[in-house]
């Protein structure tokens, strides 16, 4: 399989003018995000960046929020039977003042300002763009006094830099001239309370540059100088010949010089960002010896061929596959194991653009799922990104255990900040008191061990937060509140709690204890927790735990279910209606995240899982890869009907956002069914690869099952997905049946593999002699750095 080559059939096409954010085209390295956009009159490009955020954050009123337990106690005093906790005038004076730094503007992602180059439109017309997803270059057709032209622009892999120069279509000598002016914008949004940016302009030089200061206090003087937390960028733009730059009437704008530039002109925008001791200041000269176009554009090349190289994927639906290969761009494009992890929107921003729910870390999903690809894609580095802010994340979590709750561990929180915490920035209990968002926040560290099995990562990063969510899920289940007596059972109960996005806290906690997302992701992180300290000869050491793990385990709460039309099925509280409109699809969750019911379950837990994935209703907006990875590891996806979702949520950019479904949940039949499309880029959407990688390959429960969700009639391939046990995985399927699979071991394990043929398997390895395997399913041992080709016999 060719990838690149597939890659490079995938290219985005704009027929026309893009002129607004959500048109252009989005080019990134993983830290430096940009988009550009093509107006009638000029190119504007706009830049974000993961490391840049307005780090300002409030943290006021932490007396006044008090303890768990004494909050439990005052909300146990409001009557059962009343319609919303908010009909007390003390619950609602108290949310008004836990939510009050929530509701500050800040902390956001910064963006880091624009790049326009204009054009006299009389002369110049803007015939559309083309994204080349194999190379991250962006091809802007232009007709410049009735000649072809492309501006020619990417963004360097290896430093924060975009590049752009001007060519003529068919790579002619004579270039007309285009661009008249040029000008450096700062935010429009940037506040007034920070510091103005400062302006420059050196003609002389061909450059011109601003810098932002981004302090760390609040209500700092604006122009007092920083304190050694405080942050700040430079925007740098410099022009090649330099000649071709001229002052303007700011510093902040120039001119062209059509006489000397000769038509041709280069560009080079470099982002600086850092602390504010050590961002230059806006007159500094850029770095010397920076490659020239050419040579920095076959670097970016080169990274681009090395991040195809590790999957690929050749699918007889073209829908699917482009689906495949531009979210993947996409995702490269948005983080990096070496910048602060995206929050909702990545690293592209404009205005008041990703700054909704302050662009932050949302930990009922937003905030994982664009990495449940990085595993299955063969691309666990980016994870480390995700791993990054967990650790950050860590001291504030196990703070507000000890302090807030008077429990060991961790408590990981509904929203965060990559900015230091000492509070939970979300300490409102209707929505902070999700108990799902602490094993959540946790189980990719042990999913990353498990399709690695790096050993050192498990024991180095991952096992001490999967150790402090289980100290917490065992001391809160422990706790005399929430054991069985009220229930008149023996059972340690999740009490009380919040289901996702659905009730928020209930009068009398009628519909707040034992959320079957928060049941699914505990029993999850305990066996986790139990295997990690097999693979790390811990269970001596961690006797004690263990032994409280199994106590819970052995007296742990049922699945909620209810009696549908369809028969029964999971819910996400007990007591719940069956018919209720979802929008996190909770009466899922234990097919996935939860990974308990799947293909691989008994009939009749098959069967229940079944009922309620096609009972399901959603209002839409946080379902669009969620519910379909469901979908997926039952074997039970209808494609045709995903892609039409797929098509319903997609933008002029390539990307999906955030669309509804249905009115009768959260929503009206007046609410704008698109309203959330507006906000940003929804990251979390990029994981789209992930539900059809599990349509090819599924390994979740450690038996490797080979298109089980592909229908019959459609050929497919794939090149080194990656599978638990440490295997790369490529396969082939045709007339409905597998041609063959090639399995390569990283570390060595025993390989499971549900076998995809009746009768007897040929296994080859590399210098071994043949041998023959039989049975339903397929066990062997293949040691690290050898690989086994299996064929129907």
């Amino acid at each position: 399989m060719n990838v690149l080559e597939r890659a490079a059939a995938h290219s985005i096409r704009y027929d026309r003018p893009a002129a607004t954010f959500f048109e252009g085209a989005l080019l990134g390295n993983g830290k430096l995000g940009a988009v550009v956009t093509a107006r009638p009159d000029a190119i504007v490009i706009h830049f974000g960046h993961n490391n840049v955020w307005d780090i300002r954050i409030a943290e006021n009123n932490k007396e006044k929020i008090g303890t768990f337990e004494r909050l439990f106690a005052r909300l146990k005093e409001i009557p059962a039977h009343y319609g919303s906790l908010s009909e007390d005038p003390w619950y609602r004076d108290y949310v008004e003042t836990a939510a009050e730094n929530y509701a500050r503007p800040y902390p956001r992602p910064m963006p880091c300002g624009s790049l326009l180059l204009g054009f006299d439109r009389r002369r110049v017309e803007v015939l559309g763009h083309t994204l080349r997803i194999h190379d991250g270059m962006c091809e802007i057709d232009l007709l410049a006094d009735g000649k072809q032209v492309q501006l020619l622009t990417f963004v360097e892999q290896d430093v924060d830099a975009l590049r752009l120069a001007l060519m003529a279509d068919g790579g002619s000598e004579d270039v007309p001239i285009v661009f008249n002016r040029v000008k450096l914008i700062a935010d429009p949004e940037t506040p007034q309370e920070l510091p103005a940016p400062k302006s420059y302009i050196d003609a002389s030089r061909g450059l011109m540059a601003f810098r932002q200061r981004l302090p760390a206090a609040v209500g700092e003087e604006p122009e007092r100088a920083g304190g050694t937390r405080d942050r700040a960028f430079r925007l740098t733009a410099t022009f090649e010949p330099a000649a071709a730059l001229q002052a303007g009437a700011t510093s902040w704008e120039g001119l062209l010089n059509p006489l000397t530039a000769d038509g041709r002109i280069e560009v080079r925008v470099a982002l600086d960002e850092g602390l504010d001791a050590e961002v230059p200041e806006p007159e500094a000269p850029p770095k010397d010896g920076e490659p020239g176009f050419a040579s920095a554009f076959a670097q970016a090349t080169d990274s681009w061929s090395r991040f195809w190289s590790r999957s690929g994927v050749a699918l007889g639906d073209a829908f699917l596959e482009r689906i495949w290969y531009r979210n993947l761009y996409f995702f490269n494009c948005a983080v990096s194991p070496d910048a602060i992890c995206p929050g909702l929107f990545a690293n592209w921003s404009y205005g008041k653009i990703g700054s909704e729910w302050h662009g932050d870390y949302h930990m009922n999903y937003n905030t994982q799922q664009p990495f449940w690809l990085a595993f299955s894609s063969n691309h666990a580095d980016k994870h480390l990104a995700y791993v990054d802010m967990v650790e950050r994340i860590g001291p504030v979590s196990r703070k507000w255990a000890s302090e807030y709750y008077g429990l060991r561990g961790a408590y990981y929180p509904h929203s965060a900040y990559p900015v230091e915490m000492s509070m939970m920035p979300y300490p409102v209990p209707h929505w902070g008191w999700e108990i799902c968002e602490t094993p959540w926040t946790v189980q990719s560290l042990w999913w990353h061990y498990l399709y690695t099995m790096d050993l050192d990562f498990l024991a180095g990063r991952a096992f001490g937060p999967i150790r402090d969510a289980t100290l917490f899920m065992v001391d809160y289940m422990k706790r005399p509140d929430a054991r069985g007596e009220a229930w008149g059972d023996d059972r340690y109960h999740v009490y009380p709690t919040v289901a996702p996005e659905l009730y928020e806290l209930t009068p009398g906690f009628r519909l707040n204890r034992d959320c079957i997302v928060d049941l699914t992701l505990t029993k999850f992180v305990f066996r986790a927790f139990g295997q990690a300290c097999a693979a790390l000869g811990r269970m001596e050491k961690e006797a004690e735990l263990l032994a409280e793990v199994e106590e819970v385990l052995a007296h742990f709460p049922d699945y909620p279910t209810a009696a549908s039309a369809r028969g029964p099925v999971f819910v996400s509280v007990p007591g719940e209606d069956p018919e209720v409109v979802y929008n996190v699809p909770n009466g899922v969750a234990t097919v996935f995240p939860g990974e308990d019911h799947g293909l691989h379950s008994h009939p009749d837990d098959y069967a229940v899982a079944a009922n309620s994935y096609l009972n399901h209703r959603n209002e839409g907006g946080n379902d669009l890869v969620f519910y379909a990875m469901a979908g997926a590891r039952l074997g039970m996806l209808d494609l045709e009907r995903f892609k039409r979702q797929i098509d319903y949520c997609m933008l002029p950019n390539g990307t999906c956002t955030d669309k509804l479904l249905e009115a009768g949940g959260r929503y009206s039949d007046t609410t704008p069914f698109d309203y959330m499309g507006q906000m940003g880029i929804w990251f979390e959407n990029f994981a789209l690869p992930a539900v059809i990688n599990e349509c090819l390959l599924q390994s979740y429960n450690g038996v490797l099952r080979l298109f089980p969700n592909w229908p019959k009639h459609l050929p497919a391939s794939f090149a080194t997905l990656r599978a638990v046990g440490g295997f790369l995985v490529s396969a082939s399927f045709e007339k409905g049946a597998v041609q063959w699979v090639e399995i390569a071991s990283e570390a060595g394990a025993t390989l499971r593999l549900h076998n995809p043929w009746p009768g007897e398997v040929v296994v080859r390895q590399e210098g071994d002699t043949e041998e023959r395997m039989s049975g339903a399913l397929l066990e062997r041992h293949v040691p690290a750095g050898t690989a086994l080709r299996l064929t129907p016999a």
